[in-house]
Parts: structure tokens; sequence; C-alpha cells
């Protein structure tokens, strides 16, 4: 990449306060009716409030499974399993291609190595196929991510990892409480971990957490992430047996997603009608495709709305066609390519390109290269990719059709006449 004067990223409300938007915006957000009730109480309590438990009982009952860890955000979430889990540095860990950096982070931080399945052509998941062809003695885990709130083809994905012996876990950032054959995203894996930051579905101040139905993995999980690796040894106090963390919900966190959750089912199948309305509509435009949602998934908890482009039907690039998309009134439009974790992450790629621990041999069993080129497919399907991330709740039938005139108006501006 070219050095250019990088602008710190945003996230939350400050991320979205300069969008221009003709559309229902995220925010402010729509409020539990007992946030400030919940919020109250945490005060009122001199901090002695159990808030953090009792938002965690009510999220596992919820997704009726037996655990749940809350945890400050999304990344600390899948932090604290890529800890708990225990593998070997140099151990590999399957990952989609297309994600956020908050996916990766732990796997870098335990020292595994993640290695990039790339997607199906024309999507942007990866699938058991994809995953397949990745599988070496290394291999440990397959952490699916379920991007935009699609959910990945998890029964073959399944099937796969019980014949290779290797743990599958689920990161459900963008699509919670979505649905696939009656079974909730999240609950199919040995584990998974949640997003509730502001910009989110369940959107609190900000906020994650771990679900699984694993005794030990959640007392690992515990110890490893919440405990800091220490245990009390009688006659002397704490000794720190591992490499913990610190990454325990703050109460006031607590309170407001214990609210957020008493509103969030509703909203959920409200956006699941919507974007499949807007999707409808959105294949009627020629040389626009909306994302395909499967027959398997049941409800489409879209966080992330998006749609792909025949660029060769167009006058202009995919940055021109998001750009005048963003002055019709969609403020947050943009091209997605910066989700190529093999291409984005360029400290991984000087890692191991210089062969530095954990890349190094051993503790590596092979060499490694990310760059653009190691996902073919993932490649090709984000530079015609365009989303926006404000798709939320208050959504009716009526922003859908603006939505999809707004897109209208910009494919017939800029596509190619045949004269």
């Amino acid at each position: 990449m070219e050095n250019k004067k990088i602008e710190n990223a945003k996230f939350g409300a400050e991320a979205f306060k300069d969008y221009k938007m003709k559309l229902p915006g995220l925010f402010p957000r729509i409020m539990g009716p007992n946030a400030m009730k919940y919020l109250q109480e945490v005060v009122e309590s001199g901090l002695t409030s159990n808030m953090m438990s009792r938002f965690e009982t009510a999220f596992a009952k919820e997704y009726g499974v037996k655990h749940c860890i809350a945890t400050p955000g999304c990344t600390p979430a899948l932090h604290m399993l890529a800890a708990a889990f225990g593998f070997e540095p140099g151990d590999e860990i399957i990952v989609s291609p297309i994600t956020d950096y908050g996916t990766i982070q732990g796997l870098v931080c335990e020292n595994y190595i993640p290695v990039f399945a790339d997607t199906d052509e024309n999507s942007i998941n990866m699938s058991a196929a994809t995953i397949e062809k990745c599988i070496t003695p290394r291999t440990r885990a397959i952490l699916v991510v379920h991007k935009t709130g699609l959910i990945c083809d998890m029964d073959p994905i399944l099937e796969l990892a019980k014949k290779n012996n290797l743990v599958v876990y689920e990161d459900v950032c963008q699509a919670v409480f979505g649905k696939y054959k009656g079974r909730y995203a999240g609950t199919m894996g040995l584990a998974a971990g949640f997003s509730f930051d502001g910009e989110k579905t369940m959107g609190s101040d900000t906020g994650g957490c771990i679900i699984t139905n694993d005794d030990e993995l959640a007392n690992r999980a515990r110890y490893m992430g919440q405990s800091r690796g220490a245990k009390t040894l009688p006659g002397f106090g704490r000794i720190h047996d591992a490499l913990g963390y610190a990454y325990r919900m703050p109460m006031g966190t607590a309170a407001i997603t214990l609210a957020q959750l008493e509103i969030i089912k509703p909203h959920v199948e409200k956006i699941d009608l919507m974007a499949r309305y807007l999707s409808s509509l959105i294949d009627q435009i020629d040389g626009v495709h909306s994302l395909h949602i499967p027959e398997y998934i049941d409800v489409y908890s879209c966080w992330m709305f998006g749609f792909t482009i025949d660029l060769e039907k167009f006058n202009c690039t995919l940055e021109d066609f998001a750009a005048q998309l963003a002055k019709e009134g969609i403020g947050d439009a943009g091209a997605g390519k910066y989700y190529l974790m093999p291409e984005a992450l360029t400290f991984l790629q000087r890692k191991a390109a210089n062969k530095i621990y954990p890349y190094s041999k051993p503790t590596a069993s092979y060499d490694y290269t990310y760059g653009a080129g190691t996902c073919p497919n993932a490649k090709a399907f984000l530079n015609k990719f365009i989303r926006w991330s404000s798709f939320n709740e208050r959504y009716e039938k009526e922003h859908c059709e603006l939505a999809a005139s707004m897109i209208e108006a910009v494919a017939a501006r800029n596509r190619k006449r045949n004269d």
C-alpha cells in the first residue's frame, strides 16, 4: 500500500454524525424502556449491583444455552475464546477472509496462525468446500463468520469439522438472533462471540459476550478472560498461572445491554422483513444484485445491507457509484474492500514474509503468504460490493422503496448505452 496520511478509524455515533441521510438513521438509538431503571439500580447500589450476571442469565435463557459470559466488546469476546481453547503457538485457525479485524485479533495475540479460506464464488461467506481445501495437520479450529448477518451453511461445515476432529465456533457479531433451519446463529458450534457495540443491531454503549454449552470451556474462558489467569494460593494470595486478561463487562454497559435485550427480537423480525423486501426491489434494477438470502435462513438479522454491481454495465468505478449513492441520501454507502483481511492486515503480511514468530519454523509447520491474491473469489466479490451499515429497525416499506429508487437513479445515470 502507498504511504498516505491515515485518519484514525471512528466507531459508534461518532462515525455516523456527518452522514447525510434521507433514510431512517441509526442514531439516536431506540433504547429499551428499562435502561434508565437499570442504570439507576447500578448507581443506587453503590456499585454492588449484580447487573452483569443478570444480563448473562437473561441472554443465556433467550438463546437456550447454559453459559453466557459478558465482555466489554466483541473483539475481547473472541480473544477470550481464543485464549480459552489453549491451542499451541503455530496452530492454525481457518477463518473467513471477509470480516473485521476484531475476528482476527485474538488469534494473533495467542500466536495462532490465521488461515483464510476463500469465499464461494459471488458470495461474501466461506463454505465447507472452500474450508476443506485449507485443512492441514496443524488445523485446530474453524471460526465461522456470518458476515452482514447472512448465516453460513453450517450443517456441511459441522460435518466436515467432525470428520477432521476440529472445533467450530462462530462470530455472530453481525447476526444476533438470526436463525438457520430453526436454530439461532451462535448455538451450532462449540461457542460463539457477539457484539453489542453502539452501531450493531442490539446496540448498547459497547459490549459483547460469549455463549457456550460446554462447562469446561466456560470455566476456562472466565479464568483466562475475567480472572486474568489468576488463582488464589492459601497463605500467599493471587498467583498468575497463565497469561490472562481483564475482559469484564462494566455494570453500566450491562444495564443498558440488558434493556436492549428486552426489545431486540421484534427489531430483528422487522429487519428481516425489510431486508427481504429491499432485496426484491434491488433485484429489479439492471446491473444491480442483492446479496442472495439462502432458503436455509429463517431469520436474516441484517446488520449491514449490501449489494453488488456489474461494473461492465456502468461508466463509473465502484467508488464513484458509492459516492453518488451517498450524495443521493444513503450517506454511509461505500465500498467494502477493506474487509479483505489477507490484504488489510499488512502487519501479518510482514510477519509471514519475514518468518517472525510464530511464522518461524519451528513454530510454524509451513510457509504462509497473505495478500490480495490469496483469496481470489473474496477479492472479486469485494471489488463489486457496496454496503451501508445504518440499516435498522426503523425502516418501513416506503424507506425500502426510497432506497431502491436512489440506487436506480445512480444506476441509470451511469449505465452504458447500447448505441
